[in-house]
């Protein structure tokens, strides 16, 4: 049924649920072993490929891992797209320094008006990272083995950005795999989502 390998895809995603979206079992897999190829549309959500291709692409496909983005045409001009990123890792890299300096209410405006993260909103995050932050630590924050993607939303300009977060202070130390969708909103970056991936 899946052919000689089968990758389950993390749809919906976290933006995708946010809007309503649902659905689950969606995966990235082959033919049976009696078909080339399948019709479009006759996989019931999954993205499917011919065996010769998802054995081409096995040694690069990591489980929770590798980002699959499903687009129906061009993402656009590769400049715009280069300083599209650049623009966005500065504003990044602001994020992380503000918030390792504990410059709480510069940290807090890199996020959305719009924001949410695991049933919060803005409003309820800024004052539980603002009680946080009334007793200040010497804080390191590194970030490593980015993933940045934009998101393929027609309607507005948006990326997904995972990475590797080492958080060190006097209280606490953790390590943990990242997610944040940023949007631009009023020509600045913001943080719409964050969580962990």
């Amino acid at each position: 049924m899946y052919g000689t390998a089968a990758y389950p895809l993390s749809y919906p995603n976290e933006w995708d649920k946010h809007r309503g979206k649902n659905g689950h079992g969606i995966w990235l897999h082959g033919t049976p072993s009696n078909t080339y190829s399948r019709p479009p549309r006759a996989s019931d959500g999954c993205v499917v490929l011919t065996n010769p291709d998802i054995s081409a692409l096995a040694p690069v496909l990591q489980e929770g891992r590798t980002p699959v983005v499903i687009v129906g045409s061009n993402l656009g001009n590769p400049e715009a797209l280069q300083a599209e990123r650049e623009s966005l890792m500065q504003a990044m890299e602001q994020w992380r320094r503000d918030w390792e300096a504990q410059n709480t209410e510069d940290y807090l405006s890199k996020y959305s008006r719009d924001f949410f993260s695991e049933g919060k909103n803005l409003k309820t995050w800024s004052e539980e990272k603002r009680k946080v932050q009334q007793t200040p630590a010497k804080t390191a924050i590194q970030l490593s083995n980015l993933s940045v993607f934009r998101y393929p939303d027609g309607k507005q300009q948006m990326a997904v950005v995972s990475f590797d977060q080492d958080f060190k202070s006097e209280r606490l130390k953790s390590h943990m795999r990242k997610r944040q969708y940023w949007i631009l909103e009023d020509g600045q970056w913001k943080i719409l989502y964050e969580g962990t991936a």
